[in-house]
């Protein structure tokens, strides 16, 4: 049996919703099968509108001002998804380990997913390890630190070439 930690992957899947929304459902499964999701998800004709509602919620623990505030959410969402661990062999790839009940739809298995991987991602790699990308406006995108130094700010090469730019011109300036 392998442990599914809903780590990395969960909080990596979330940000990738967050900063690309998908314009139907069959894009949010499509998006959670590239990031290794394989079970099978109930359907449910608002699962578009919910999982919105699940990401929005998630986007409180991104922007949450401090480290105390972000545990609360998380706790909360976390215990609004609460279930007891159980073993499955859903996919026929072996026996793992899921924090949530079965047959849930794709909205509350999102939830409990991003939930717990946000909090174990936070927990071991820290709890400035998750926000918004720093080069600022227009960027709103959202920055998970998953590199070894922990020093990620932006979300992509662009932005940090961007962000550079504008140091160097506002220097510049100030030498004129």
């Amino acid at each position: 049996m392998h442990l599914n930690p809903y780590g990395e992957y969960a909080v990596l899947l979330a940000a990738s919703l967050a900063n690309d929304w998908p314009d139907d459902r069959a894009g949010i499964e499509r998006r959670a099968r590239e990031f290794g999701m394989t079970m099978d998800f109930l359907e449910n004709p608002d699962d578009h509108a919910q999982t919105r509602r699940v990401i929005d919620d998630w986007l409180e623990v991104v922007d949450a001002e401090d480290h105390e505030r972000r545990a609360g959410l998380l706790n909360d969402r976390m215990a609004a998804v609460a279930a007891y661990p159980r073993l499955t062999d859903h996919d026929g790839e072996g026996w793992h380990l899921h924090y949530r009940d079965p047959d849930q739809t794709l909205a509350y298995v999102l939830s409990a997913v991003f939930s717990v991987g946000t909090a174990l991602h936070l927990s071991t790699r820290g709890m400035s390890r998750l926000g918004r990308c720093a080069a600022g406006a227009p960027c709103r995108n959202v920055v998970v630190d998953v590199t070894r130094n922990g020093r990620q700010r932006y979300c992509s090469v662009r932005c940090a070439n961007r962000a550079a730019v504008r140091r160097h011109r506002a220097r510049s300036a100030r030498g004129s």
